[in-house]
């Protein structure tokens, strides 16, 4: 619905995603200010700005498979490491350009996708959750055994990226720029796939797989489909982190941050692409907090000092989800829509 006083006249304004001035306006000043805050941004906030741009490219893949799809995921971090990986080990064994291996790790992600995906047409629902976690475990030890991948200790010491002949440091304006752009690509990709044919399928299956496959959607092409897409998002969200971290091991790729993505998309709002991305600022906003959360915890409960310290973060995190789920189902999304609404039938939003 758009604003009292703003009418489309032709059907390519009704299909746009950005309608109206304001909009225009408010979208660049957004733009802007991301992009220049590499030039005045504390060294620790351009971590967490970058880290927010990695993990929002792969919760957007978890969004294409759970939220529009509807095939729940919950190793979303096993196809990072996939990834991940995979780039670290061409450019650290064969010297390939880390720009080459953007398209491959994305690309092997992908294909993991589809292995763990197959299961999908015969299952789903909390089977199909199993499945996904068994992923989880399964990728993660393979990738142990492997002494060519370093086993536990991974690999590490991969070269800088660099453009241009100029190498990209870490936790820098450069980098934070680079995140930034591949994060805004992935985004917009995201955002136009689900008003595509594939995306209108994607909800179909979501909401009624029988009525889907009545209407005459390949099923089982479909849901390997969203998952290839989702651990594509996935692998690149991984080669990022493995070129940033500039190291990959095992111990990074943790059932508990596959069970934090899924805690992104539930409190931005399940089906939204904008949702997904409200989210991960959320929960990162949330985890920004727990060092001072902890030291008021640690004041008021001294004898708690040192449980606390361990476990604050998981506790802090469960403690959003839960509200969000009896509180806002819909997400923080859903929330904005209801705001915008108001504003939109003003004078008349009673």
């Amino acid at each position: 619905m758009l604003p009292s006083g703003v009418f489309n006249r032709r059907p390519q304004q009704d299909m746009a995603i950005v309608r109206t001035g304001t909009q225009w306006v408010l979208l660049f000043a957004g733009l802007v200010f991301l992009v220049t805050l590499g030039l005045y941004a504390p060294g620790q906030w351009l971590n967490w700005l970058i880290l927010i741009g990695i993990y929002g490219v792969a919760v957007l893949g978890m969004h294409i498979m759970t939220g529009l799809c509807g095939q729940f995921s919950m190793g979303q971090s096993a196809f990072m490491a996939l990834g991940a990986y995979s780039t670290a080990y061409l450019v650290k064994t064969y010297d390939v350009s880390p720009w080459l291996t953007l398209p491959v790790a994305g690309l092997t992600a992908g294909l993991g996708g589809l292995v763990f995906g197959i299961p999908a047409l015969r299952i789903k629902g909390f089977y199909l959750v199993l499945t996904t976690i068994a992923a989880q475990f399964v990728i993660i030890w393979v990738i142990k055994q492997q002494d060519w991948l370093g086993g536990t200790y991974g690999i590490r010491d991969l070269p800088r990226l660099s453009i241009g002949g100029m190498q990209i440091a870490d936790a820098t304006a450069e980098f934070w720029w680079l995140t930034l752009a591949l994060a805004a690509v992935m985004l917009f990709l995201a955002k136009n796939i689900q008003r595509t044919t594939t995306g209108r399928k994607f909800v179909a299956v979501r909401d009624n797989d029988l009525a889907a496959e009545v209407m005459g959607i390949n099923l089982f092409r479909t849901k390997l489909l969203a998952f290839f897409i989702g651990c594509f998002y996935a692998g690149v969200a991984g080669w990022m982190w493995a070129h940033y971290l500039r190291a990959v091991q095992p111990e990074l790729f943790t059932f508990a941050l596959s069970l934090q993505f899924l805690g992104m998309i539930i409190v931005g709002g399940m089906g939204s692409t904008s949702g997904a991305v409200m989210g991960v600022v959320a929960i990162m906003l949330v985890d920004k907090a727990v060092p001072y959360v902890s030291d008021w915890v640690q004041g008021a409960f001294p004898s708690l000092k040192y449980q606390v310290s361990s476990g604050l973060q998981l506790i802090l995190f469960a403690i959003v989800v839960i509200i969000f789920l009896l509180l806002e189902p819909k997400g923080l999304y859903h929330r904005l829509e209801r705001i915008k609404l108001y504003y939109r039938l003003n004078p008349f939003a009673y």
